[in-house]
Parts: structure tokens; sequence; C-alpha cells
């Protein structure tokens, strides 16, 4: 897997690239940052997309994934999947609230996306309210169901665990994950170095330690995931479940395999730095060569720097 694989001057090879390819979102959701809103006539074209995927792939890239805001609301969407397809990466996959899944789903899956991860918080409709500001649980569902009937294998489900708004829900979902062979994400909220009671982060922050110490003791198997900041995957019952911890800490540098574009076409070579980035899509804008786009990705590997160095 790792043949052709360019590393960076840490050893750590650039395996995936994940590409924002819109910031507009159809969800409003407490926990989500909304940074640096791009407006739609600015967003990158699918033939710069392709040109982008298409150098990634020169320099050795395995995997491309495609995320927003959501990436759906871009009524393009299957003819950039399609573009990207057609450079043949050994995966292709796509994040998604699931609002709009249903139907996109079959297309997507024609098209050469190979699997998809859907955010869902809840299945209580009261909740899924609250959380996203919208009443869309019953689309989401129905899309989550579409992605597993067409085959975008496998479906994962990533629930943001929330201390006292769904914490709670957690053997409903890996049942209802269980029920329809769909793997269960459980993302642990990050606490945020604000002390402020009003903090969202710190008033819902709730560890996975306990959780997954118990999934230690009760799996069938328990398997971890080599370059993904060392994530175990928990088997039980036919079922899957993985722990997804906070980013900000050195195993997760260590392991990290993956370069950025923001949805404003720049190379963003740390996923908790803002301060080296790589401009790239002007460059492209400006008809300038595979091998000059080139070594602005390199520039980026180059600039790539483990935010937290310990050990």
């Amino acid at each position: 897997m790792l043949k052709n694989v360019v590393k960076d001057k840490y050893k750590r090879p650039i395996i995936s690239l994940r590409i924002t390819i819109t910031n507009r979102c159809n969800e409003n959701c407490l926990y989500c940052h909304h940074d640096g809103m791009v407006s739609s006539k600015h967003e990158m074209t699918p033939d710069e997309l392709f040109t982008i995927s298409k150098i990634a792939k020169r320099i050795g890239v395995k995997k491309i994934r495609l995320s927003g805001g959501d990436p759906l609301v871009r009524k393009d969407i299957v003819e950039i999947v399609e573009k990207i397809a057609s450079l043949d990466f050994k995966d292709i996959s796509l994040t998604t609230n699931g609002v709009l899944l249903e139907k996109y789903a079959q297309g997507l899956k024609d098209a050469g996306l190979d699997r998809v991860n859907v955010s869902l918080d809840t299945l209580n409709r009261d909740t899924y309210k609250y959380v996203t500001s919208k009443d869309y649980l019953e689309k989401t569902k129905a899309g989550i169901l579409k992605a597993v009937e067409v085959g975008l294998y496998p479906v994962k489900i990533n629930m943001v665990v929330m201390k006292d708004i769904n914490d709670h829900e957690i053997k409903d979902m890996f049942k209802f994950c269980q029920e329809h062979g769909i793997i269960l994400q459980l993302i642990e909220l990050i606490e945020s170095e604000s002390c402020d009671d009003d903090d969202f982060s710190n008033k819902h922050h709730y560890s996975l330690d306990p959780l997954e110490e118990k999934l230690t003791n009760i799996s069938d198997e328990v398997h971890e995931r080599k370059f993904m900041q060392g994530r175990k995957k928990y088997y039980i019952n036919d079922g899957e479940i993985e722990i997804v911890k906070p980013v900000d800490n050195a195993k997760f540098c260590a392991s990290c395999s993956r370069l950025r574009i923001t949805p404003d076409g720049k190379i963003k070579p740390c996923l908790l730095r803002n301060d080296n980035l790589v401009e790239l899509i002007s460059h492209i804008r400006n008809g300038e060569s595979e091998e000059e786009l080139e070594e602005l990705f390199m520039k980026g590997i180059y600039n790539r720097e483990p935010f937290n160095k310990e050990d």
C-alpha cells in the first residue's frame, strides 16, 4: 500500500487527501464551528477538483475523502465524484449529514464512490431538532438505509457523544447499526481551553474512556488501525464500534497520514494549524503546469509540522 508514497520530514506517509468541497450546509449543529464561509460562486469547480486529485495521485495519494459543510448541497456532486473516480484511487469516500443521501446514493455509487460516513447523533426526533436546528431525522435515516441498499460499503455513522444530550442513546444507536450492517463511530467532543460554564464543549464533554475500557472487556475481537491514531475497532455480536478521541495529542500527530484542501483551495498541512497553508487554486486558475502544481503539494508536505511533538 505504501509503494511510491511521499513521506514528510518526520517520515509520515501521505496516504490520503481530504478535500472540503463546500462549507455550505443545510443543518446548523450546535458543535459546528462554521469556519471561513465561501460563497457557492467561488467554490472549486469539478474540473479544478479533478486537477487537484490528479496531482495528489501523482505524488502517491491512495485515498480521497470529500467533506463539507455538506458535500451533497452541491448539485454537481455526482459529476465531481465521477471525475475523481476516473483517476482510479484505492478508496473514495464522502462525509455527509445524510439529509440528501437518499436522493444521491445510487448516482454516487454508479459514479464511483466507495463509501459514506453519515453524521447522526440521535434517533430521537426532539433531540435531533435540538442538535441540528432542523427536522430532518427521517430524511437522514432514509438516506442511510439507501446507502446500505446500493452498497456504499461500509456505511459508517458518526455520533458525537454529548453529556446530558445523547450519552444515554449509545446502546440504541449501536442496535440500529447492528440491524443494518452499519459501523458506529463514537466521537468524543473536544474540550476547549475556556472554563466558561456556558461553553458548549466543556458543558457537554463526555469522556469515552470508561466506555472504551468496557468495550475492551466485552468485545469478541479488537483491531487497531495503524494510520488512524491507533484507533481501535471493537467487534461485538456482529456489530462494530470505533472510538474517535480528540486529536490534539502526540499519538494522533505521529500517525497522521492526511493532507487537506480547504474550501477556498489552499493546501492545509495540519488539521490544527492555519499558519502554514499553501495557496493552490489560484495557480490552477492561472493555468500552471502539473509539475508546478506538484511543487506546491510538496511545499505543503514540507510544511507538515506535528502540532504536538511530545514523545
